[in-house]
């Protein structure tokens, strides 16, 4: 009977799990380049009471199906959905948004180098395009201080317009970066990832080539979170917390049936 107890708590962690991720999804149903996540579930090794196939009779015939006891329910993963999100239109000249694959590069403190979709940059003291916590752009790129405007085509070419000149100039060359399998990216917050050995190797490319996506400026792209596919994930969720618990009681009453029994 201790079984039923055991299957049931199983269960409820499960779905405690999965209420944690679908929360942390429908928090950020409105962080710039966040993308959903969904938990994995697999069930646990089973006990065998008796083996399909084995010998029932000394004229040979065989269990057909046996007697497999299943012990509940484990997470698998928390797996990250690498969707396009819709585009929001900003009109601000340092906002980008990837359409299509790949990630911004961008240096931390540290020199390591990290990852991510969020474009919404910005140009701190000495003219450097960096994100909102001040981690410049990799490659690095400057504005002169004379420019009076800014423009960023498909391909990522920087162009200035200086005060006084006719000519567009060329001050830099935005790169991105595609992998194996960007779901195996680790996340660090603050919408950066870093590369792991479940990612695979960045592969540095220019935007709008083949296998890269092409840059929108003056947009940002928006999280994939689908908020109505999450609250009836919520729902369904609770409602199968709700069903493990039942169980729980339902085999708490089964054995204080059992231990009354004289």
């Amino acid at each position: 009977m201790s079984l039923t107890l055991d299957i049931g708590a199983t269960g409820m962690l499960a779905q405690q799990l999965n209420v944690d991720v679908i929360s942390n999804n429908i928090a950020n149903m409105t962080t710039t380049g966040y993308k959903k996540q969904r938990a994995e579930f697999q069930d646990l090794l089973y006990q065998t009471k008796i083996r399909a196939g084995s010998r029932s009779s000394d004229a040979g015939t065989t269990v057909p199906a046996g007697i497999q006891m299943g012990l509940g329910v484990k997470a698998g993963s928390v797996y990250r959905v690498n969707e396009q999100g819709s585009l929001r239109m900003t009109d601000n000249e340092l906002d980008l948004a990837i359409v299509g694959e790949g990630y911004f590069q961008i240096t931390l403190p540290t020199g390591d180098i990290a990852y991510t979709r969020d474009g919404s940059f910005q140009m701190n003291e000495n003219g450097e395009i960096v994100t909102s916590e001040g981690y410049a752009l990799d490659p690095n790129i400057t504005i002169p201080p004379d420019a009076v405007d800014i423009s960023i085509n498909s391909s990522g070419e920087v162009l200035v317009k200086i005060d006084g000149q006719i000519n567009l100039s060329n001050v830099g060359q935005i790169q991105t970066v595609i992998f194996q399998n960007a779901g195996g990216l680790e996340a660090l917050g603050d919408n950066l990832f870093l590369e792991t050995e479940a990612s695979g190797v960045a592969t540095t490319g220019i935007p709008n080539t083949a296998g890269y996506g092409k840059i929108q400026q003056g947009a940002l792209e928006s999280s994939n979170v689908n908020v109505v596919q999450e609250i009836t994930s919520l729902i369904q969720a609770q409602r199968a917390y709700e069903m493990n618990s039942k169980v729980i009681q339902t085999g708490d009453e089964m054995m204080n049936t059992v231990t009354q029994l004289k």
